[in-house]
């Protein structure tokens, strides 16, 4: 099997386990398209979240006023939340990297094998 054959049998999984949006698809290509843009905009909301928990914590450990339960508090989340935009930030690179070796782009390859 070629490099290209195992590619295309991989995009052909994935499309498979996503069965409600291949419906809309036209090609494999184009599920992938989506699920990327749908990936990329689930990614950037959890950082937003997710700074805005840490920007909590830190409002949080200026208003504590020296009381040692409220800077406790604050400073777990601030923790939380870069552990959070850690976790987040290596998903997105691990999907850059999976887009990247799919070669995933507009057009191409028919969901239908070719003879």
């Amino acid at each position: 099997m070629t490099i290209g054959n195992m590619k295309n049998s991989l995009k052909a999984a994935i499309a498979g386990l996503a069965l409600p949006m291949l419906a809309l698809a036209a090609t494999v290509d184009s599920l992938l398209v989506k699920v990327k843009g749908w990936l990329n905009t689930v990614i950037v909301i959890a950082f937003i979240i997710l700074t805005l928990y840490f920007v909590w914590g830190v409002v949080g450990y200026v208003r504590s006023g020296g009381d040692e339960k409220k800077v406790v508090d604050a400073k777990r989340h601030m923790l939380w939340g870069i552990i959070g935009m850690a976790v987040a930030g290596a998903a997105w690179g691990i999907a850059a990297i999976i887009w990247s070796t799919l070669d995933v782009s507009p057009g191409g390859t028919p969901i239908v094998p070719q003879f």
